[in-house]
């Protein structure tokens, strides 16, 4: 099976928007932490198990994002999410949110997971059967944009 994004579909609210009726920046997390959660369950490892599973936290330790195209009240909009990137304790996880209307990128997120011992909280090896539970789901940005269908304006 080839590697592919974890694509979901998702409406700008009334709750993401400003006064101007444009998305408010820091409701991109919103769709970012639904992609996270929806394709850790879609691998077979959902958040509400995988603590206890595999005796481990993942907290963040980096996120960022580029703001691209705006969004506006009622857009939908498509989050695909995809990881790039395994360290020997880390786990780099990639959101971008396409604006189906305009066909562009609306938002591209990165984000840093540290795999830390639950007792200890410090840094340990991310367990292999997590690792290879998220492989489909792990591309370079390039190919999950061709997935997703993105056109790149001139």
């Amino acid at each position: 099976m080839d590697p592919k994004p974890f694509l979901i579909d998702e409406y700008v609210r009334w709750s993401d928007v400003d006064f101007a009726g444009i998305i408010f920046y820091g409701a991109y997390f919103r769709f970012f932490e639904l992609g996270e959660m929806e394709v850790f369950r879609a691998a077979g490892v959902p958040y509400s198990e995988v603590f206890d599973r595999f005796d481990i936290w993942l907290p963040r330790a980096h996120l960022d994002c580029d703001f691209k195209y705006p969004a506006r009240l009622d857009d939908a909009l498509r989050v695909a999410a995809y990881f790039t990137r395994f360290g020997t304790s880390s786990i780099s996880l990639n959101f971008d949110v396409l604006h189906l209307g305009a066909r562009r990128l609306a938002a591209v997120g990165h984000l840093v997971l540290v795999c830390v011992g639950r007792e200890s909280m410090r840094p340990q090896p991310l367990p292999d059967e997590l690792r290879q539970a998220l492989q489909p789901f792990t591309l370079p940005a390039e190919a999950a944009r061709r997935h997703l269908g993105v056109i790149e304006p001139r």
